[in-house]
């Protein structure tokens, strides 16, 4: 099966590459740029003249609304254990935990990359910023912004879904990443390009390896024939 997906692997390596590298080494990221700056600018002018927008953009970029990502990921989760059997149900969480893994590994590969970028909000001096103008606790900024874990880690939970769930799960999960990463860019804590090409890159190049290949197989039946439990996979299985 692996020797069968290698071409498809190395395809979606090369784009993840490819992407980066498009941003890496283009002289002032060549087209990235304006696309930043046009999209930060886009939102931050509302900032200032929709206070709806305003009070929008700070509590959703406050840290209490990460739960609510994670709430969403959960409830996902959650409906495809509820339909399952005993022994899936131990599965699905042993899977949520190979993912955690996955993405704790992957976002510290994405750091390794040689690039330190202060988000928007830090770049450009001429902007609005959501702590100045609100007296509310918020996250704005960012002094090293690339890539962008939390929309690294959306994007792993969305591979892990069309992966074990299917098409149908893969669509929410796409539907989670967007309505949460958005924020992030919104207020100016993060630039199109940090999760859109960082994010996106990172997730190209290692994700492929771990789901399709047998190595997260792998992992859920290791744990799943040592982790205590009732429901535990017996070495016949």
């Amino acid at each position: 099966m692996t020797r069968s997906r290698l071409p498809l692997i190395l395809l979606f390596n090369f784009l993840g590459i490819a992407l980066f590298l498009s941003w890496y080494l283009s002289p002032g990221h060549g087209i990235w740029a304006p696309v930043d700056e046009g999209i930060f600018r886009f939102f931050n002018h509302r900032l200032a003249t929709s206070t709806p927008f305003l009070w929008l953009v700070a509590v959703t970029n406050n840290r209490a609304f990460d739960l609510c990502s994670l709430l969403c990921m959960g409830l996902l989760m959650l409906w495809f254990w509820w339909h399952s059997t005993p022994q899936g149900k131990r599965r699905i969480v042993i899977m949520g935990v190979v993912m955690l893994l996955c993405a704790i590994v992957l976002n510290q590969a994405g750091h390794c990359l040689p690039v330190v970028r202060p988000s928007p909000t830090l770049t450009f001096s001429d902007i609005y910023r959501v702590s100045e103008l609100l007296n509310i606790p918020t996250k704005d900024a960012s002094r090293d912004s690339y890539p962008g874990d939390h929309g690294m880690m959306l994007l792993i939970f969305a591979g892990f879904m069309l992966r074990y769930f299917g098409k149908t799960a893969f669509v929410i999960a796409l539907a989670i990443f967007v309505i949460f990463s958005l924020p992030r860019m919104m207020i100016g804590a993060h630039w199109f390009t940090d999760v859109f090409n960082g994010s996106l890159s990172t997730v190209l190049v290692g994700l492929p390896w771990v789901l399709m290949t047998p190595l997260s197989d792998r992992v859920i039946n290791g744990f799943d024939r040592t982790l205590p439990g009732k429901y535990k996979q017996t070495p016949n299985n």
